[in-house]
């Protein structure tokens, strides 16, 4: 049995997918299985990976067409190696990533869950930033202090746990949009366990042209963030969390009040059942949860305000869209 499973779930990869699993299979460590879920791809994604006969992938077609939340919930059915790591179809492993995982967890083994630095690449593959710098050792409640500081680079592809901690969690939460935020509430989860370790060297590339991220609309968007404040609140219980949630919940919760505001703005009104106002009556709601008795008050802020007073007719939100386009 090999030491290392590679998850990819896929649909429709594209040319991408072709650059994502060579970049797996020319891995200096051999040690591994690459194990694709593929979700009833149209475009010959599946044919292409068949025909490359090599004995290290392991297909799981899907015998009818998933939502993206099924396809990856299925990660936890399938049998898995010791170690896994997932991967979205349109990122690139560096050759010595697992290479250098392996050295990681040797230094580290009461690890619960390990990263490397990356960069970002954009559609073309070229590098347009690299990932902000992390510590080598991170407790859970450090790595949330990040998230809500904005601090810290986070994806879903380049971490690595141990198969049974994965399975003993549920997998991946299944219950958020496109699973936005899903990993950060997985990577916390696996962090209490006890606790994350990262490698210096940049060992893969992100690729952030239509992450899903970015192309989810703001309501979806929306209701995921919800299903994250769930996910703190539940964390409160613990006094390390409880501090930090007070100190940044606020700071927090008005960032991604603008940003949710301005997406929302964007989306076209048939194509969303809410409106600005409901994005600051959820977050007024959210206050309530993460931070009681503090104040929270997001049309203080001009940009938030602006979102809110546009919405407000056909004709500032197609003026707004209209100068979105140009610029």
């Amino acid at each position: 049995m090999h030491r290392f499973s590679i998850i990819l779930p896929v649909k429709n990869g594209g040319s991408y997918v072709k650059e994502c699993i060579n970049s797996i299979l020319k891995q200096t460590l051999r040690d591994f299985t690459l194990q694709v879920l593929d979700n009833c791809s149209t475009d010959g994604t599946r044919e292409w990976i068949d025909s490359l006969k090599d004995e290290r992938i392991v297909m799981y077609p899907a015998e009818r067409p998933l939502t993206i939340e099924e396809n990856w919930g299925r990660i936890k059915d399938v049998v898995k190696n010791e170690y896994i790591t997932m991967i979205g179809h349109d990122d690139i492993l560096n050759e010595f990533y697992l290479e250098e995982m392996h050295k990681l967890i040797q230094k580290h083994p009461d690890a619960s869950l390990y990263q490397t630095h990356f960069a970002y690449i954009d559609k073309d593959g070229t590098v347009t930033r690299n990932c902000m710098p992390m510590d080598e050792i991170q407790q859970a409640y450090e790595f949330l202090a990040c998230q809500m500081n904005h601090t810290i680079d986070s994806t879903g592809t380049g971490y690595m746990m141990r198969s049974k901690d994965f399975d003993e969690l549920g997998g991946m939460p299944v219950n958020y949009p496109n699973l936005i935020f899903s990993d950060y509430e997985l990577w916390i989860k696996l962090s209490m366990k006890s606790y994350k370790a990262t490698a210096r060297r940049e060992c893969f590339q992100y690729r952030e042209h239509l992450s899903v991220s970015r192309t989810t609309n703001g309501e979806q968007y929306e209701k995921a963030f919800g299903e994250y404040v769930k996910f703190m609140s539940s964390l409160k219980k613990y006094p390390d969390f409880d501090e930090l949630i007070v100190r940044y919940g606020s700071k927090m919760l008005l960032y991604f009040c603008e940003s949710l505001s301005h997406r929302v703005l964007k989306t076209p009104i048939n194509k969303r059942q809410i409106r600005v106002k409901d994005v600051l009556k959820n977050f007024s709601s959210y206050s309530k949860i993460l931070i009681p008795g503090q104040p929270f008050e997001p049309l203080k802020k001009r940009s938030i305000k602006y979102a809110f007073l546009l919405d407000q007719s056909a004709l500032t939100r197609n003026a707004f869209n209209i100068v979105n386009k140009f610029r």
